[in-house]
């Protein structure tokens, strides 16, 4: 099973976490969670007017052994707006606009999309049980 939480925070209330919110999926082949605007498609969805997150932004796809990558997809512009960082403890790596990562099997950290133009995040945190 993928847990996600996920909390939306400004600089007007940075270290808050009210709002957050959480979705799981099982670990079974092409079981999927997706981040982003568009709350038809997306299990955890951010405010309509966060307009540096896509309106699907992120999507956490399980392959065929159980485990779990993650993709940033690209949207319509050629350029991000954003910028998603990945950490699992001492661990940090940016995801490049399009590419997928693998998730630690088992392991836990968390995804943060960073508006580039103003002290806005999504933060999503994510816990693999096995």
């Amino acid at each position: 099973m993928l847990e996600l939480t996920m909390a939306t925070v400004s600089g007007a209330d940075a270290g808050a976490t009210a709002g957050m919110l959480m979705a799981d999926a099982p670990s079974e082949p092409g079981a999927a969670l997706r981040v982003g605007r568009d709350a038809a498609v997306c299990r955890l969805a951010t405010p309509d007017d966060w307009l540096f997150v896509s309106r699907v932004h992120l999507e956490f796809l399980c392959g065929p052994e159980g485990g779990w990558q993650l993709t940033w997809l690209r949207g319509s512009q050629p350029d991000p707006s954003s910028v998603v960082r990945l950490t699992v403890g001492e661990y940090a790596q940016t995801v490049a606009y399009g590419a997928s990562v693998a998730l630690p099997r088992g392991g836990s950290g968390e995804i943060i999309i960073q508006d580039r133009t103003g002290p806005r995040s999504v933060n999503v945190g994510f816990y693999h049980e096995v």
